[in-house]
């Protein structure tokens, strides 16, 4: 017998069931007309939340003319995908090629899986055949403080700027910390050993040099995010040991800088989708991330271009698997998400008998669904024997999102490397 209570008969109102993406039109008619669309997920391993993503991503790109993807991912890595992508790499023989030797950083499986293989590849063919439009593949994360260094050093070498060697400090006083930026943020925060002065004149010696790469016309692009990326990292690994809320805030407000640079790049009237975890896109002032004085891109984008201009999708699950880790720097492993918890969202779901379903949030409905409910989150570190006691965030989900899609039963993604 099905589990009843007011939110579940709400659900059932207003949620719509569906079984081929191809159903789920009426969200992208919803979200054609915004600037940033931000497709969401409950976890960093679930197959299903790539491969709805990237079904919504293709009709967003094909029919509405959405001119980039950013993700939660490092700019380093995610840009070689975007050369890839755009048909600048013959170092590279394919899709599966480029994101195994790209995503080398622990969580790899993140974007080196197989369910990322047919977008590329479909954006490599997309590309080809709209060469005057091609889109492209980003990363919005702030955690290549060393690969943002190389690629600037690569790049003044490259450009022969006679700022090289400004460069080359910064690279000298990071170098004890390559493998382990994290000790730098306890060097820095708690001896006064820190690299700030470096950096500063890394970043300059970067704005001096006019020269653009004629073999990367977007060079320039390239440089500036990673040259916000090299200056919000270090303040990143700077305050994580000591104010662990504030790295959250610097981490998010370099996301939306990184959003806006590239949408500046494409333009205008550039409209852009954007790949994160629920907690980073669906609005952190409908969850108790607020009490806490987080914010988040779902809520900077918001406040930044308007809410009418961004639309924000969240995804989730009622129970299955999934590719997540014991310890951080552990290697993955398949494990099991177990039923949504008692008066969870995902629950409630759930217990409306319709499987797959989604529902979009309107000025008829909202106020059915703002009353805070505990809603799934799991991250690359995962135990689930302690699902239910620390992986549910409060969330009043009509305020947090546009649209929700529940996935009944998922599986876990399959990694490359």
């Amino acid at each position: 017998m099905l589990k009843t209570n007011k939110l579940v008969n709400d659900i059932s109102e207003f949620a719509v069931s569906f079984t081929y993406t191809s159903e789920l039109k009426p969200l992208i008619q919803k979200a054609r007309n915004a600037k940033f669309a931000l497709l969401g997920e409950a976890t960093h391993g679930t197959s299903e939340f790539y491969t709805y993503r990237a079904d919504l991503t293709k009709q967003l790109i094909k029919e509405h003319s959405f001119s980039f993807i950013a993700v939660e991912g490092d700019w380093p890595a995610c840009y070689e995908v975007n050369r890839y992508v755009k048909g600048l790499t013959p170092e590279y023989s394919s899709a599966e090629d480029v994101l195994k030797k790209s995503f080398q950083r622990w969580p790899s499986w993140m974007w080196a899986n197989n369910e990322m293989v047919d977008l590329v590849e479909w954006l490599y063919e997309y590309n080809h055949t709209n060469p005057n439009e091609m889109v492209g593949f980003y990363g919005l994360d702030v955690y290549s403080l060393w690969e943002s260094m190389e690629a600037i050093v690569d790049y003044l070498k490259k450009t022969k700027s006679p700022h090289i060697n400004k460069a080359l400090q910064a690279i000298e006083c990071f170098e004890p910390y390559k493998r382990n930026p994290e000790m730098y943020g306890i060097s820095a925060a708690f001896y006064g050993e820190d690299c700030m002065n470096e950096i500063m004149e890394l970043l300059l010696s970067l704005q001096e040099n006019k020269t653009i790469s004629s073999d990367d016309p977007e060079s320039v692009l390239n440089m500036k995010v990673n040259g916000i990326v090299t200056r919000n990292a270090e303040h990143y690994y700077h305050t994580m040991v000591t104010n662990d809320n504030e790295s959250w805030n610097i981490r998010d407000r370099h996301m939306i800088d990184a959003l806006q640079y590239i949408s500046e790049f494409y333009g205008a009237t550039a409209k852009g989708i954007v790949w994160e975890h629920n907690t980073h896109i669906g609005d952190a002032r409908a969850t108790d991330m607020a009490n806490e004085g987080m914010v988040n891109v779902g809520q900077l984008a918001r406040e930044n271009y308007g809410k009418e201009n961004v639309y924000a999708i969240g995804l989730g699950t009622y129970e299955g698997t999934v590719i997540a880790a014991d310890k951080w720097g552990d290697k993955p492993k398949i494990l099991t998400v177990p039923a949504g918890s008692s008066g969870s969202f995902e629950e409630s779901f759930h217990y409306t008998g319709k499987g797959n379903q989604y529902i979009m949030f309107t000025e008829d409905n909202k106020h059915l669904f703002q009353n805070n409910i505990g809603h799934r989150a799991i991250g690359v570190v995962y135990n689930p024997s302690y699902d239910q006691y620390g992986n549910y965030v409060p969330t009043r989900p009509s305020e947090r999102y546009d649209a929700f899609i529940h996935i009944d039963k998922t599986k876990a993604l399959t990694p490359l490397i």
